[in-house]
């Protein structure tokens, strides 16, 4: 017997013929496990080959809003509330994101507002739909029921720390996040093992976020980081590599809304009043013959111009003070079209009085001539994984940077970049190491949300990433392929 951390990895029977990632599997995950929790001993075991593991993408959905969300009641894992009108609606919009999209199975919670949710979502597709008692949402015992209030009158210590430290959270003597996760692996052991390549999973909130750490190896210490809003869309990518090395996982997308991103809202169940946002440049003009030295240092090109007009447009409902932006050619134009917008914009008010939006140019996010560099001399580790570590190395302190900038008077600090910047930036924020770059894949035009409940301070919770649903017709398809089709066989 082996004693590891919970959130370390999934142990899988011989018999089993699911084959998953390096996150996940015992032979490679230890590496990547950023769990300090030891509350566990799983038998150790051998792993098996990783030949004949399929592609797949896994699309999450959290349900439309029931009645106790409504309530503000806490659920848990009981079955008593349904959908509201908003919740319906909420549904069918996320049918209509992902109408286009072919599905191989969906796999849904048995409690009634995620099956109906699920119900809306799938429509007359004659694939099947496969409950899974183990995608029902955490089991809270005796919280299970109550009004907030309640809770916290009832419970006091208890309920303070379920706010507060989730993960140590102890209730009629269980641990719920603890055997949430535990229960998370469980699923993607059936899930991976099924096959298929497109996948839809609808449940909800906590599992949901359980099934995303999972995944890409988070521990039950970032429970309530990864958010979920009701309909939220994620997507993961699970692509084979060559032989003998372990599958790449991949969170391609965090919590697609129904609704705007930015809109005013709670994070992890409180208010944020400060955010940084994360603007990935446009499209880029394909110059051919250009140095490849200065690959990644392109302007931006005319679908790139309608992509930040379209952001610029979606962040007119928050007042911008300072947008920061990489010096890099496509990113300061990127920034001047915001700025420009805002500025427009605020003159028009009841005031008209133009709102002036500081545009800071940082050198230190300046990563499009290191991208350029890497691609010159084919510096990678796979065609996968390329090797970014001289970027997160730059970007270590800048990230302390922007937080001491939203320190001060700022709400809201708009970070201008190459998507690869964003990346780095956020493995900072979520206090990883460079393994974990190449988790996460942002697109050009994508927007990424970072709230902070707690102020600078305190941990971020990340809102979405890589949302593209505000650039209208030149959106990125929700199940769009990462790589080329022959690269995911």
């Amino acid at each position: 017997m082996l004693a590891i951390s919970p959130s370390s990895f999934l142990i899988i029977p011989k018999s089993s013929q699911c084959r998953i990632s390096s996150a996940l599997n015992p032979k490679f995950s230890i590496i990547r496990s950023s769990s300090s929790v030891n509350d566990a001993v799983l038998e150790e075991i051998e792993p098996e080959s990783w030949s004949d593991f399929p592609a797949k993408r896994v699309v999450l959905v959290r349900h439309g809003q029931s009645t106790w969300n409504a309530e503000g009641r806490i659920q848990g894992s009981s079955n008593f509330s349904v959908l509201t009108t908003k919740g319906e609606a909420q549904a069918e919009t996320s049918r209509q994101m992902l109408l286009d999209d072919s599905f191989d199975v969906c796999f849904t919670s048995p409690l009634t507002r995620s099956k109906r949710t699920a119900e809306i979502i799938w429509g007359n597709r004659k694939e099947p739909m496969v409950p899974d008692v183990d995608l029902r949402e955490i089991d809270l015992y005796s919280f299970q029921g109550l009004l907030k209030h309640e809770g916290e009158e009832k419970f006091g210590t208890a309920f303070r720390q379920w706010k507060l430290d989730a993960p140590n959270f102890v209730i009629d003597g269980h641990y719920p996040v603890r055997e949430l996760w535990t229960r998370a692996r469980s699923c993607w052991d059936r899930i991976l093992a099924h096959e298929s390549k497109s996948v839809l999973i609808v449940a909800h909130n906590a599992v949901n976020q359980a099934l995303v750490a999972t995944a890409i190896g988070l521990g039950t210490e970032y429970f309530r980081v990864l958010l979920q809003s009701n309909c939220g869309v994620s997507v993961l990518d699970f692509i084979p590599q060559a032989e003998d090395k372990s599958p790449y996982i991949c969170l391609n997308r965090l919590n697609q809304t129904p609704n705007s991103p930015i809109a005013a809202g709670s994070s992890a169940g409180r208010k944020a009043n400060k955010r940084i946002i994360l603007v990935s440049h446009g499209s880029l003009v394909n110059n051919e013959e250009a140095n490849l030295s200065l690959l990644g240092n392109q302007p931006l090109s005319a679908l790139g111009r309608i992509q930040l007009q379209k952001t610029a447009e979606l962040l007119l409902d928050l007042k911008v003070d300072t947008v920061v932006s990489s010096p890099g050619k496509a990113s300061m134009e990127a920034a001047q079209i915001i700025s420009k917008i805002q500025e427009a914009a605020e003159s028009l008010g009841v005031d008209s009085v133009p709102q002036h939006v500081d545009v800071k140019e940082m050198k230190d996010l300046a990563v499009e001539t290191i991208l350029g560099q890497l691609k010159q001399g084919a510096v990678v580790d796979s065609k996968l994984v390329p090797n970014f570590s001289p970027v997160w190395d730059q970007t270590r302190k800048v990230w302390q940077t922007l937080l001491d900038e939203l320190s001060g008077s700022s709400e809201v600090v708009v970070v201008v970049g190459h998507p690869t910047l964003h990346i780095a930036l956020m493995t900072h924020c979520l206090n990883l190491s460079k393994q974990w770059l190449g988790s996460f894949h942002l697109d050009e035009g994508s927007i990424s949300v970072i709230d902070f409940p707690d102020g600078p301070s305190g941990k971020g919770i990340i809102r979405c990433m890589n949302y593209t649903a505000h650039l209208g017709r030149w959106s990125i398809p929700i199940t769009k392929p990462t790589l080329d089709e022959e690269d995911m066989n």
